[in-house]
This record gives C-alpha cells, sequence and structure tokens, in this order.
C-alpha cells in the first residue's frame, strides 16, 4: 500500500513541482497580458489570469464569490480523485497514472486560487483565425489523465 502512495506522491508532485515552476517563469519573464510568437500562425507562450474555471467559466463573477466556489469544488474533486486512486486495483498501473496526474493538476491550479485568486495560463495554440484557450502544465495534466480514464471506461483493458 506504501508503494501505491509513493507512486501518487512521485507522479502527482513532479506534476505541481512542473506546473508551479513553469508557471513562476512566465510571471518572470513576460508582463501580464503579452505573447511571445514560438511557432508563426500556430504556438505562443502568452501570460493571462484566468480567474474563471475550464474556457473561463464563471470569469464574470464576484472575486470571493468564485474563489470559494472554486475552492470548494476543487477540494470536492482532489476528494473524489483520491478515493479513485485508493480504489483502483494493483494490475490497473495505467489507470492509477492518471489520476495521480489529475490528482496533480487539480493540486497545481488549486494553488494558484489560493494564492492569486485566479490561475495563470501561458500555452497558446492557434491556427489561422481559430483559438484554443490559453492553458498550463496542470491543465494539460487533467487533460493526459481524463483521457487515461475514458480510454479504461472504453475499453474495459485489464492493462489500463
Amino acid at each position: 500500500m506504501l508503494k501505491k502512495y509513493l507512486k501518487l506522491t512521485l507522479i502527482a508532485g513532479i506534476v505541481v513541482l512542473l506546473d508551479q515552476l513553469s508557471k513562476a517563469l512566465i510571471v518572470k519573464v513576460l508582463p501580464l497580458h503579452s505573447a511571445r510568437t514560438v511557432i508563426d500562425g500556430f504556438f505562443n507562450l502568452v501570460h493571462i489570469h484566468n480567474p474563471g474555471g475550464a474556457f473561463g467559466l464563471m470569469a464574470g463573477m464576484g472575486p470571493a464569490v468564485r474563489t470559494t466556489v472554486f475552492l470548494i469544488v476543487s477540494a470536492m474533486a482532489v476528494g473524489l480523485i483520491l478515493y479513485f486512486y485508493h480504489t483502483t486495483p494493483a494490475d490497473r498501473p495505467w489507470l492509477a497514472t492518471g489520476f495521480a496526474m489529475i490528482f496533480g493538476g487539480a493540486v497545481g491550479n488549486m494553488i494558484d486560487r489560493v494564492r492569486m485568486g485566479a490561475v495563470v495560463d501561458f500555452l497558446d495554440f492557434h491556427i489561422g483565425g481559430w483559438h484554443w484557450p490559453a492553458f498550463n502544465v496542470a491543465d494539460s495534466a487533467i487533460t493526459v489523465g481524463v483521457g487515461v480514464f475514458v480510454l479504461h471506461v472504453v475499453l474495459r483493458k485489464t492493462t489500463i
């Protein structure tokens, strides 16, 4: 059992560390609301603060309400992910890894909400006029983790 939680700590810890270091670097080198082109017509580094949830959800609400709601929802999500991780059988290592990535991503974004009331986003992909909303390392880990979970549910494989 200890080995299982060491894996959670290691994976989630790496996600949180990479997330917080990358955000700190962006905050240091790019002024708020600025951008640097990395691949012309496809990828920019930007510095924005997202006070809302995914895709700016609830961004227009008052800061106290928004922060309270997101911290409560985040805490509930973290608890649920820990439960899923705890109940994941040992023969499903990829599923456990996915849950650990989701957990790390949720913690990374929660740290921003507690510190600043908003999440730092900086990865900006686009093709022509089509833009994907800016995101960060924590969001990426959550997305990959959810993808692993979906594959597990869809494929119902014992190796995932």
